[in-house]
């Protein structure tokens, strides 16, 4: 397919140079997303009555997948991130939002934030990428396989155990992505 984007993980001199920008809530976005394994719809739609800042971790309520409805551990190191967008506008209804408070569309996003930040530092990724990458990184940090599923909302390599019987509170969820 000519049209497929290359969907590969970021390296890490790559999210170091993102890292050196997180004073630009742009590129805090960015960061959020690297750290969540969220898709960036999930993102884009959340709305602030579902982050629970206090208990670090956010309810996506509606996904792709069945077993994309799920909570979603908030790391350390992103929490002030969260926390800058949620009081950054008190009326807004959603904790990402256009400069006038609006809702983000994902190719609003995208063409005029993504995209250009992306270039700025000569990366060649995707929003999708950093769901790879947040994947990947928890994986070389040791991360049970199931956690992981359970963070990314993955249910097709889990087994009907898995499924039926893992019940993983939101600090063990928080710990694990702390390893990233």
């Amino acid at each position: 397919n000519p049209n497929k984007y290359d969907r590969n993980k970021f390296e890490k001199d790559e999210i170091e140079r993102i890292w050196e920008q997180k004073d630009d809530k742009y590129y805090q976005i960015v960061l959020m997303l690297l750290y969540n394994g969220v898709r960036i719809s999930e993102l884009l739609d959340l709305k602030k009555e579902h982050v629970h800042l206090g208990e670090q971790y956010f309810d996506v309520i509606s996904s792709k997948t069945e077993n994309g409805i799920r909570k979603v551990p908030i790391a350390d190191k992103v929490l002030p991130f969260y926390k800058s967008w949620y009081e950054s506008c008190p009326d807004c209804e959603y904790l990402l939002h256009t400069e006038d408070g609006k809702h983000f569309t994902y190719r609003n996003y995208y063409d005029s934030y993504f995209q250009p930040l992306m270039e700025q530092l000569k990366i060649n990724r995707t929003p999708h990428c950093c769901r790879h990458t947040c994947v990947s990184m928890l994986a070389e940090a040791g991360v049970d396989q199931t956690i992981i599923k359970k963070i990314v909302g993955h249910s097709g390599a889990m087994t009907l155990t898995e499924r039926v019987y893992t019940h993983l509170d939101i600090e063990t969820l928080v710990e694990a992505i702390n390893k990233i």
